[in-house]
């Protein structure tokens, strides 16, 4: 019998949580609210987490449908991103020219991969943002792992060719 504990095991993804509903819906203030209802969903079901294979997997697939949920009510594309930190040590060495050009290409990124169709985006984000398996990912959005592979090649296709098309215009 497995022991998951609310505190050690559900609680500490809620930094994952809260980048997958983010790249979904594309706004802070959702995001947050969906991670708290992905917790409480999770809580309500703690008499079947021996049933659980992988509460991690479990979650994020609620954290999924939940943010799915919330974008098909609203009915909407939202345009404004998260700011993610330029994670970068090059960044304090070079000029503050080259500093904003890195900036802008990193803004432009990001308006791509946001643009791209939601099971894209969603199988990039657990991809090449989160390090998820594609076994993981399969589970996560109910689709095989062949379908996740096309998903990520389509996506960075896109993302590749669209800022390649913008960088040359």
């Amino acid at each position: 019998m497995k022991n998951i504990s609310f505190r050690n095991d559900v609680l500490p993804l809620k930094n994952v949580l809260y980048r997958l509903a983010l790249r979904i819906t594309l706004r802070h203030e959702d995001a947050e609210d969906i991670v708290q209802d992905t917790l409480i969903k999770v809580w309500n079901k703690r008499d079947e987490w021996q049933d659980i294979e992988s509460i991690k997997a479990y979650s994020l697939t609620v954290c999924r449908n939940l943010a799915l949920d919330r974008i098909k009510r609203k009915d909407r594309q939202n345009e404004s991103l998260d700011d993610i930190q330029l994670d970068n040590g090059a960044t304090s060495s070079t000029n503050p020219y080259e500093q904003m050009l890195q900036k802008d290409r990193i803004e432009l990124v990001r308006r791509i991969v946001n643009a791209l169709p939601e099971k894209q985006r969603t199988c990039m984000q657990l991809r090449d943002f989160e390090g998820k398996t594609y076994k993981e990912i399969a589970a996560i959005m109910d689709i095989s792992e062949d379908q996740v592979k096309i998903n990520i090649f389509r996506a960075r296709q896109a993302v590749k060719q669209k800022y390649q098309q913008l960088e040359t215009s």
